[in-house]
């Protein structure tokens, strides 16, 4: 996913936090780059990351005695694809205050989940953290407009 990572618009101008994002580019270019990489780079990220959790890939002392940090199974591009999202919805003005909320809350529970399984997954797994992060990501991914099964949900 390195490719990914970096965004709509290529280079950042210098500024790490936003992963390789340029919004100044983002911008001159239109909505279509940036719900391009939404709609594309995004989901393949989050699938990527969800697929290939791993507990075993927690923090650990490495044979040297230093301590060698985990990722949870996920990868470094994609969690920078994962941790740009905030720079790249602040292009995308077309979507509403909750879409950008929901992209956002993927992103974070994605990323933070990983980061669960690498600090203490036993906790993280025993304690029902690793579920209840899941259901909020289930929930954050609901259409906008309610469904059979959220009306039901609200019945019960």
């Amino acid at each position: 996913m390195g490719g990914g990572a970096r965004g709509p618009g290529g280079g950042c101008g210098g500024r790490p936090s936003c992963g390789g994002l340029d919004p100044v580019s983002a911008r001159r270019a239109g909505p279509r780059p940036v719900g391009t990489w939404l709609a594309g780079a995004l989901p393949d990220a989050v699938e990527a990351a969800m697929g290939s959790l791993d507990p075993a890939q927690c923090d650990r002392m490495g044979p040297d005695g230093r301590l060698v940090e985990g990722n949870g199974g996920v990868d470094a591009g994609t969690l920078s694809t994962l941790t740009v999202v905030p720079c790249v919805l602040s292009d995308a003005d077309w979507l509403t205050p909750d879409q950008q909320i929901r992209l956002l809350a993927v992103a974070s529970i994605t990323t933070g989940i990983a980061r669960l399984l690498a600090d203490d997954p036993g906790t993280a797994i025993l304690h029902g953290l690793v579920a209840r992060m899941c259901a909020t990501l289930d929930h954050a991914t609901r259409p906008d407009t309610p469904g059979l099964a959220t009306q039901f949900e609200h019945a019960l």
